[in-house]
């Protein structure tokens, strides 16, 4: 017993008490902010590896940034990633950040389907699936279940089964090879049917878009109900993302 209590004085608390609230400690790149200081406007769009920055007025697109900080690097009066991993939304164009505005990623509440909110909100089991990713989304959402972010606490769980699943989580840009399982996967879960989207891969297809090795036909047919950015995806962006999809982000969690 007293070994126990010598690791819990060492370590501290191993879990994150309010997930909504707690700060990233690190490196780690979150929301970008970009200020109106003049620059050379072509060097900074060219910097960017996957053309996530554009030009008139500069932007970037939060789903199609690596999170490198190549363009922070190069202009950092220019560009600063914050601590901010409430990145997620569930309306696309939400995701880009515009030149001169310093405000928090926006989840319209008004477009979220009102069916996940009343019939999940208590209870969400998600199938993950890896469409040609690279296992670092995978493993960060593996760690969002762990004792630290412990995302089961409000009833979000991954399935091994998508007829155990209210909906899929993809990873990945998705890989031809991926995209028929995809679709078995999709047709397995019940109605009503969740897809969520986690990472810059999943999102845009990230450094493979345009490979012919890539078939993204899939999400063309249907809407996505949350786009999570990142690369790879924090667990904190993760649970925050869902647990505004489902209608959770309220007081009582922010105590």
């Amino acid at each position: 017993m007293f070994s126990e209590i010598k690791i819990l004085i060492h370590q501290g608390k191993q879990f994150i008490p309010d997930v909504t609230t707690s700060v990233v400690p690190g490196i780690f790149r979150g929301r970008p902010v970009i200020s109106t200081e003049k620059v050379d406007t072509a060097a900074l769009v060219k910097c960017c590896p996957v053309g996530a920055i554009t030009a008139d007025p500069i932007a970037i697109d939060m789903g199609k940034c690596l999170f490198c900080g190549e363009c922070q690097l190069a202009f950092p009066s220019k560009i600063k990633f914050t601590k901010d991993y409430k990145v997620s939304s569930n309306v696309r164009d939400n995701l880009i950040i515009r030149e001169g505005i310093d405000e928090p990623v926006r989840f319209d509440a008004d477009k979220a389907r009102k069916e996940i909110r009343k019939l999940l909100r208590d209870s969400l089991k998600l199938r993950q699936v890896s469409a040609g990713g690279d296992n670092s989304c995978e493993w960060e959402l593996n760690a969002a279940g762990n004792v630290n972010f412990d995302m089961g606490r409000f009833g979000i769980e991954f399935v091994a089964s998508p007829r155990h699943a209210d909906g899929i989580v993809i990873t990945g840009p998705v890989s031809r090879n991926m995209a028929e399982p995809l679709q078995l996967c999709y047709d397995a879960v019940p109605h009503p049917k969740v897809i969520i989207l986690a990472g810059t891969d999943a999102i845009s297809g990230g450094l493979f878009t345009g490979s012919p090795a890539v078939d993204r036909s899939f999400l063309e047919k249907f809407t996505v109900d949350l786009y999570i950015p990142g690369n790879p995806v924090h667990p904190l962006a993760f649970i925050n993302g869902v647990l505004e999809l489902i209608g959770r982000m309220t007081k009582r969690f922010k105590s």
